[in-house]
């Protein structure tokens, strides 16, 4: 009982460290860039993700099984997922904007786990035997880092959309390698009818650097998805006799995996870029915490690890 009461305790200060980055994040944004302030940030965003770790590693040593069995666990190893991605896709984009819209859904997530659902869900509570199974570790893990991938390339893809106001965008200015104007800095007119009167050119730059790597987490978290609905059915034929048996969760998992498969299809078959993929990107958004969370709501179907009453 007394290390539930320093899990939630470690958990909370996660929240307010969380808390407090957003704010500064914002402040950064919105009033003014600060190199401290940007260390300020940088620093409690791996000060939170090392507790996250802390946690969920010790409740593994602790409690004696892989911490993914209820809601509450994977709530924490959620929030922890998207923090590494967003640090990684930080370091690499130098964008704060990034960490600005991240940041909040990590907070709300770690929030919901820790004030919202009651303690008894809270506390350490391994599957029962007949669901323990080696494919558990892979199964779980994998849905949720999918899920966690899933979600930041979704939410660049609606930061795409707020940032280009739906329009569509022609990444052609940015191309200066064969043109004599391109070295002189001047773009070609005839590519630049409606950019260079709506987005100027370190605009355009934010949206290609945000697209891209829309694309690049999106390709990583897709990999996960396929894995871990894969390893899912063999878990499920384990223990219910069944590799499929269109479960609500298996369902919108299947909705899901199809959601970001035609992404994956427009972009590396169809050479769709900009504004269409990033349509797609953001409807995988909500269909992810439909897949996740949503279905609990209904209480019904056989991953009872998640269920709200």
């Amino acid at each position: 009982m007394d290390w539930d009461l320093t899990q939630n305790f470690l958990s909370n200060i996660v929240f307010g460290i969380l808390l407090i980055t957003m704010i500064m994040y914002w402040v950064s944004v919105i009033l003014f860039k600060n190199s401290t302030l940007n260390k300020v940030t940088k620093i409690g965003s791996v000060v939170a993700n090392v507790l996250l770790f802390f946690i969920l590693g010790s409740r593994w040593i602790f409690a004696g099984y892989f911490p993914l069995s209820n809601l509450y666990e994977s709530l924490l190893f959620l929030t922890w997922t998207l923090l590494s991605v967003y640090l990684y896709v930080e370091y690499k984009t130098k964008s704060k904007l990034i960490g600005a819209t991240l940041i909040p859904v990590a907070l709300l997530i770690n929030g919901f786990a820790n004030l919202t659902l009651p303690l008894e869900m809270q506390k350490a509570s391994p599957l029962v035997p007949a669901l323990q199974s080696n494919w558990l570790m892979m199964h779980v893990s994998m849905m949720m880092l999918s899920y966690g991938t899933l979600i930041i390339g979704s939410l660049l893809s609606i930061l795409f959309l707020v940032i280009s106001k739906g329009n569509e965008v022609n990444y052609q200015p940015l191309n200066f390698t064969n043109s004599l104007e391109s070295e002189k800095g001047i773009i070609p007119t005839n590519s630049v009818s409606v950019i260079q009167t709506e987005i100027q050119e370190g605009k355009l730059k934010l949206l290609y650097i945000i697209d891209n790597w829309s694309y690049r987490v999106i390709g990583l978290g897709f990999p996960f998805l396929t894995i871990g609905i894969i390893a899912g059915g063999v878990w499920a034929n384990e223990a219910w006799g069944s590799y499929w048996s269109w479960d609500p969760k298996e369902t919108w998992a299947l909705i899901t995996w199809l959601i970001f498969a035609a992404y994956l299809h427009a972009r590396i078959t169809k050479g769709w870029e900009g504004k269409k993929t990033a349509v797609l990107g953001s409807l995988g958004f909500f269909v992810i915490w439909v897949c996740y969370l949503g279905v609990n709501f209904l209480g019904k179907g056989l991953h009872s690890y998640g269920w709200l009453s």
